[in-house]
């Protein structure tokens, strides 16, 4: 998925520009059917035999899905403006997720087993995998706003313009697994942090007539952060729990990475609001700088929870 980021903004540009927004979504469609299909050619009969063995969570996995949706509802709904929507929404996430608990204690197999969720290094490999993606698609989110919206680029002008963040991420992916294999975990995982921290201060520096280049080194710092950190974490959270449960903890990590993205684009998005607004976008970002500090200064902090072998 990572040596696919840097083609993701220049084609997504190109088809906002040329079929429009929506095909992004129905792009979605024929790639899931294709999963789909080689996942029924490859896995083999004999450990779906297996799988059919245990059962499913099936309140669990209808439970988590309102939890997350209506968290980030919660947020987008609070920066519009909308209390009395947010107070709602919020309400009914707080049931959900006590709901979820209940459904997850009583479950013959629940989707993750109660003794990781009390485990300081399977949680501190999914807290800094949270914050990852949170302040990271939080930041691009913004950024593309500056762009398109303050700085009229164009949607493929735009996705151009994000390529210093994409492409040290996936350059430096497979230099953090071998930092990984020979530091161990916390070495590119604190270095990432720190860099990715550096950078996001680069957003004070942003105006409400400022250029591109006040945006290119918080592109690149975060870039180079996420680069440093993204298999160092995955293979953190995979050495927090026992071997039989490795896939758990990736597909752990992997979804809190997700919400990471949801929650960065409901909170930066409110916190920002309108590039059309530059005087109150540009504060919005300048506030942001310190949000981002302060994310990943909490995710240096969890390195020190992690196992590092």
């Amino acid at each position: 998925p990572t040596t696919a980021l840097p083609a993701g903004p220049l084609l997504g540009g190109l088809l906002v520009d040329s079929a429009g927004w929506r095909w992004i979504f129905l792009l979605n469609v024929p790639i899931v059917a294709a999963a789909m299909a080689g996942v029924l050619a490859v896995v083999g009969e004999a450990g779906a035999r297996e799988r059919r063995a245990v059962p499913l969570d099936l309140a669990g996995m209808a439970l988590a899905p309102v939890v997350l949706g209506g968290l980030v509802w919660t947020v987008i709904a609070f920066g519009h403006g909308q209390r009395g929507t947010a107070a709602a929404t919020a309400v009914l996430t707080v049931a959900a997720a006590a709901a979820f608990a209940v459904a997850e204690r009583r479950a013959a197999a629940p989707m993750v087993p109660g003794g990781l969720l009390r485990a300081p290094a399977f949680l501190g490999a999914g807290g800094i995998a949270l914050i990852m993606n949170l302040a990271t698609n939080g930041v691009l989110f913004v950024a593309t706003l500056r762009l398109q919206q303050a700085e009229h680029r164009s949607a493929l002008a735009a996705g151009a313009m994000l390529l210093p963040m994409a492409v040290p991420l996936a350059i430096l992916a497979p230099v953090s697994g071998r930092l990984t294999a020979r530091f161990g975990t916390r070495v590119p995982l604190a270095a990432g942090t720190a860099i990715a921290a550096a950078g996001s201060l680069g957003l004070l520096a942003t105006g409400p007539g400022g250029s591109y280049g006040a945006l290119l080194p918080v592109l690149l710092g975060v870039g180079i952060g996420d680069g440093l950190i993204v298999t160092a974490v995955v293979a953190a959270a995979m050495r927090a729990v026992p071997s039989g449960h490795a896939g758990l903890a990736g597909g752990f990590n992997n979804t809190a990475r997700q919400v990471g993205t949801a929650l960065g684009v409901a909170v930066y998005g409110a916190v920002a609001g309108s590039a059309l607004r530059p005087a109150h976008f540009t504060a919005g970002l300048h506030t942001l700088a310190w949000v981002s500090l302060a994310l990943w200064l909490a995710a240096l902090g969890l390195v020190r929870v992690v196992p590092s072998r």
